[in-house]
């Protein structure tokens, strides 16, 4: 048997223990940033970590199928999941436990997921999640405003936390509408979408001009492509890009509905620097309008996405005049874990050292005013052994270095 298999601390790939202080770090942020989420109206849900699989591979979850642990429940003898994200939960609760509940409904929630593989680039497999639901809507312009709603409440929960965010717009529906605009199909598809993925504009050229030479009929649906490619970054060139396109309808559609989404953050949050990528659609299996990634400043990475999606419908809709299929819904996840590492260090409650014997009234008054009162079990215990930043002096708390 190996060392390694003798280690008590060996976790498996992708697990980690949170340690002091960061632990504590990361509680306090994910409680700020649900303080603004309750802030604009968003009420807390606590869904399970495990649900019958059918529930939880309902709708968007699907996505989610291959991501997530699964076990036998040895009292139902059906199969469980163990969630992988939060936001299918949150549709399932909206669909039937909140399904007389007038529309649209606000949710948030925190938590930790499971997956069964990480990233190269994020190879955590659980992972700290906090969000926002905006579930329901009655047309077009209150979609565009609930799209809008969700990104600005996210960056400002990151806002109030320390980072000041970057957005960025995608339209992952855009080029699967331009290739059914082209009947493109089989392997060329697959080689322009996975040029397109790899931002390589060479290779995205000139698939566009084999694939109209072979069909000249569908040549002015991909003819956009390489300059939407190219037009990715400031939200404003992105989006002149998207208006001087010749886009087929439903193509043109989604442009339009990017441009209000955009018009309505700024007129909310005018220096919010929001970019806009055209063509992307890596990971946004079950959105179906815009999309959102929030980054941090410098290399901090994604520290949270989201966007519109289709929350499953409950039968009991129907006789509410809902319908019987699914809701509009709109939806950001913040990752806590990326956020703690871009944010400025939250300052730490002071350890204040107590001698045996303090009095209890004392104690209570002093952790009334924000200290963490840690106290003396025996005389072995010192300040510097309970790692105490303050200790007691003629009653009042002083900064432990000044009493030497």
């Amino acid at each position: 048997m190996s060392d390694d298999a003798l280690n008590p601390a060996l976790l498996p790939a992708g697990l980690a223990d949170l340690l002091p202080p960061d632990a504590e770090r990361e509680a306090a942020l994910v409680e700020a940033m649900l303080a603004v989420f309750a802030g604009h109206g968003y009420e807390r849900v606590r869904p399970p970590l495990l649900e019958f699989e059918e529930g939880l591979f309902a709708g968007s979850g699907a996505a989610l199928a291959e991501q997530t642990f699964r076990l036998m429940d040895p009292v139902s003898q059906r199969m469980m999941g163990l969630r992988a994200d939060t936001t299918p939960q949150v549709a399932r609760i909206a669909a039937t436990r909140l399904a007389r509940q007038s529309r649209p409904l606000r949710l948030c929630y925190s938590g930790q997921v499971l997956r069964v593989r990480g990233s190269q680039l994020q190879p955590e497999r659980q992972l700290p999640q906090a969000g926002i639901e905006l579930i329901g809507g009655r047309g077009p312009a209150e979609t565009v405003q609930a799209d809008a709603e969700v990104a600005l409440v996210a960056a400002e929960a990151l806002d109030t936390v320390g980072v000041a965010p970057t957005l960025d717009v995608t339209l992952p529906t855009l080029a699967p509408a331009l290739f059914e605009a082209a009947h493109l199909a089989g392997p060329a598809r697959q080689r322009l979408a996975h040029a397109l993925d790899r931002k390589d504009a060479a290779a995205t050229a000139a698939l566009v001009a084999e694939c109209g030479r072979a069909n000249p009929i569908a040549a002015p649906a991909l003819a956009p492509l390489p300059a939407l490619l190219q037009a990715a970054g400031l939200a404003d060139g992105a989006l002149a890009a998207l208006e001087a396109a010749n886009l087929p309808p439903a193509a043109r559609a989604i442009a339009d509905n990017a441009a209000a989404v955009v018009a309505a953050i700024r007129a909310r949050a005018p220096g919010l620097r929001v970019t806009l990528d055209p063509v992307e659609f890596r990971g946004f299996q079950y959105h179906v309008g815009v999309a959102f990634t929030l980054y941090g400043p410098g290399r901090t990475g994604e520290l949270g996405r989201g966007g519109r999606y289709l929350s499953p419908g409950d039968p009991a809709n129907t006789a509410l005049g809902r319908g019987a299929g699914n809701e509009p819904a709109t939806g950001m996840t913040l990752y806590p874990h990326a956020v703690l590492r871009a944010a400025r260090p939250a300052p730490l409650r002071p350890r204040l050292f107590l001698p045996a014997g303090t009095d209890p009234a004392a104690a209570r008054s002093l952790r009334a005013a924000g200290y963490a009162t840690v106290a003396a079990l025996s005389a072995a215990d010192t300040p510097q052994s309970l790692r105490c930043t303050h200790v007691l002096e003629n009653g009042r708390a002083v900064p432990f270095g000044e009493t030497l």
